[in-house]
C-alpha cells in the first residue's frame, strides 16, 4: 500500500533480514533503562516484581500487535510517519514524526553521556569533562561515519554491541539462578504494591524502542513479512531476558531496597571484582547497542520526512557510492552533537518517552484509516488482527493512560519542540505551493 502516488522511490539497499531486523528492536530495548529499574522495582513490588515484569510484556503486547499489522500495509520507510500520514494527512504525518524524531535525538545525546559516565567508573579520567567531550565527540562522530558508509556497516556494528551485551547478561542469569529458592519466587505472603500506576508506568517505558525497525522498512527484504514476524517475536524474548533478570536480581539480592544496589552489585556477589568489571562493561555495550540502533533507524525519519515533500529535499540525497542516506545521517549527528554538549539535554530527555507515546496514539487511532484504504493486494498481504478492534482499542487505552502520568513540564517541552519542527515544515510547503504554480504556468 502506498501512501502517495507521487512518493519518488528511493535508491536504499534492502539489506536488512530477520536478524538484522531482530537487532534492531532488541537494541531499541534493552539499552541503560534494565540496568538502572531492578533497585527501582524491587523496592516498589518486591519479590512480585519478575511477575510485574511478564504481566507488563503481555499488556504492552497489544501495542506491538497494532504495529505489526500497520507494518504489513507497506513497504517504505518511516514508520510512524508513514502512517500518520497516510491516515491523517500531512500536517499530522510531520508532526507525529518530527516529535518522534526529537525524541530520538535526545535520547542518542543522553545515552551518549550515560556511556561517559560508565566509563569514568573503570577509568576516572573520563569522568573529566574533557574525557566526557572525547566520549561524546568520538561515540556520535564514529556511528555517524559508520551509518553513511552504508546500512551492512551500521548491522555490523549493531551485531558486535548485541553480542556483547546479551551474552554476559546470560552468563549472569545461569549464575544467578544457583540461588533458586521456592519461597523467594512464589512466597506464602504476597507483598502489596504501594504505587501499581507508577511502578507500570516505569516498566513500560522498559518496552519502548521496538519500533526501530519500522522507521527502517524500505531498507528490509520482504518488510511486509519480515518486520510483524520480527517484532513481535523479538519483544516476547526481551520480555522473558527481562523477568530473568528481575528474577535473578531478587534472588542474589533478597529483601534489598538500595536503589545503589544495580545490576553491578550482583555481578560482584557472583563473581567478585571480575563481576563488577563484566557487568559495567556490559551495561556500556548495552548502551553502545542502543546508540547504534538510534542512529541507524533515526535518519530514516526525517529521510522519509523529505520523501513525503514534508523537509526540503536536502534530506533524502542517498550517497551514490554507499546507498545511505547520507544528508540525513550527518544531520542527526550533528544535532545529536549539539544537545549532548549544551548539557541541556537532561531536561529533554525526560519527554522523550511522552513524545513516543503520543506518537503510538495516533499511529493506532490511524489503524482503523488504513485498513479501509487498503486495496486488494495490500489486504492480502496484511497481518490482520483476530477480534476487530479489541486489541487497538486496548493499546489504545494503555498508551492514553500511560501518557496521563506525564508531568506538565513534559508537555511544554514536546509542545515547544512541536512548534520549532513547523517552522521548516510550512517553509517547505509554501516552496512545495511555489513549485507547483510555477510548474503549472509553464505547462500552460
Amino acid at each position: 500500500m502506498n501512501s502517495s502516488a507521487d512518493i519518488k522511490k528511493s535508491h536504499l539497499i534492502r539489506g536488512i533480514g530477520v536478524i538484522g531486523g531482530a537487532l534492531l528492536v532488541l537494541n531499541g530495548m534493552v539499552g541503560s533503562g534494565i540496568f538502572a529499574l531492578p533497585p527501582i522495582v524491587a523496592a516498589k513490588a518486591g519479590i512480585l516484581s519478575p511477575w510485574l515484569f511478564l504481566a507488563t510484556s503481555v499488556l504492552f503486547m497489544t501495542v506491538v500487535l497494532v504495529f505489526a499489522e500497520l507494518s504489513s500495509y507497506f513497504r517504505e520507510s518511516g514508520g510512524p510517519v508513514l502512517y500518520a500520514t497516510t491516515a491523517f494527512g500531512p500536517l499530522v504525518g510531520f508532526s507525529t514524526g518530527w516529535i518522534y524524531y526529537i525524541s530520538r535525538a535526545v535520547a542518542l545525546a543522553a545515552n551518549s553521556h550515560v556511556m561517559a559516565i560508565y566509563l569514568g567508573a573503570l577509568w576516572p579520567w573520563f569522568g573529566t569533562s574533557v574525557g566526557r567531550l572525547a566520549v561524546i565527540v568520538t561515540i556520535i562522530g564514529g556511528l555517524t561515519v559508520v551509518n553513511v558508509l552504508g546500512v551492512k556497516s551500521g548491522l555490523r556494528a549493531l551485531t558486535y554491541f548485541s553480542l556483547l551485551k546479551v551474552l554476559p547478561l546470560i552468563v549472569m542469569i545461569i549464575l544467578g539462578l544457583q540461588y533458586f529458592s521456592p519461597e523467594l519466587v512464589v512466597p506464602s505472603d504476597l507483598p502489596s504494591i504501594d504505587d501499581l500506576g507508577g511502578t507500570v508506568l516505569l516498566l513500560l517505558y522498559a518496552f519502548i524502542g521496538f519500533e526501530t525497525v519500522l522507521i527502517t522498512a524500505g531498507e528490509t527484504e520482504k518488510p511486509r513479512s519480515t518486520i510483524p514476524r520480527t517484532m513481535i517475536l523479538t519483544v516476547i524474548a526481551t520480555g522473558i531476558l527481562y523477568f530473568f533478570i528481575m528474577l535473578v536480581y531478587n534472588l542474589v539480592l533478597p529483601g534489598v531496597a538500595d536503589p545503589d544496589a544495580t545490576l553491578v552489585e550482583v555481578g560482584r556477589v557472583l563473581l567478585g571484582p571480575v563481576g563488577v568489571v563484566a557487568i559495567t562493561l556490559t551495561a556500556i555495550f548495552s548502551i553502545g547497542g542502543s546508540l547504534s540502533s538510534m542512529m541507524l533507524a533515526g535518519p530514516r525519519l526525517t529521510f522519509a520526512l523529505a520523501e513525503h515533500k514534508l523537509l526540503p529535499n536536502w534530506f533524502k540525497r542517498v550517497h551514490e557510492r554507499y546507498s545511505s542516506p547520507a544528508n540525513s545521517i550527518m544531520f542527526l549527528g550533528g544535532m545529536a552533537l549539539v544537545i549532548a554538549m549544551s548539557g541541556s539535554f537532561i531536561q529533554l530527555a525526560i519527554a522523550t518517552s511522552l513524545a513516543r507515546l503520543i506518537s503510538f496514539i495516533v499511529c493506532i487511532a490511524a489503524l482503523p484509516v488504513i485498513r479501509r484504504r487498503a486495496d486488494k493486494e495490500a489486504i492480502a498481504h496484511a497481518y490482520r488482527l483476530s477480534g476487530g478492534y479489541t486489541i487497538p482499542a486496548t493499546a489504545f487505552i494503555l498508551c492514553l493512560w500511560v501518557v496521563a502520568q506525564s508531568a506538565i513540564d513534559s508537555w511544554l517541552i514536546v509542545g515547544g519542540l512541536l512548534i520549532l519542527g513547523l517552522i521548516p515544515y510550512f517553509l517547505t510547503q509554501r516552496r512545495n505551493r511555489k513549485l507547483d504554480a510555477t510548474a503549472n504556468s509553464q505547462a500552460q
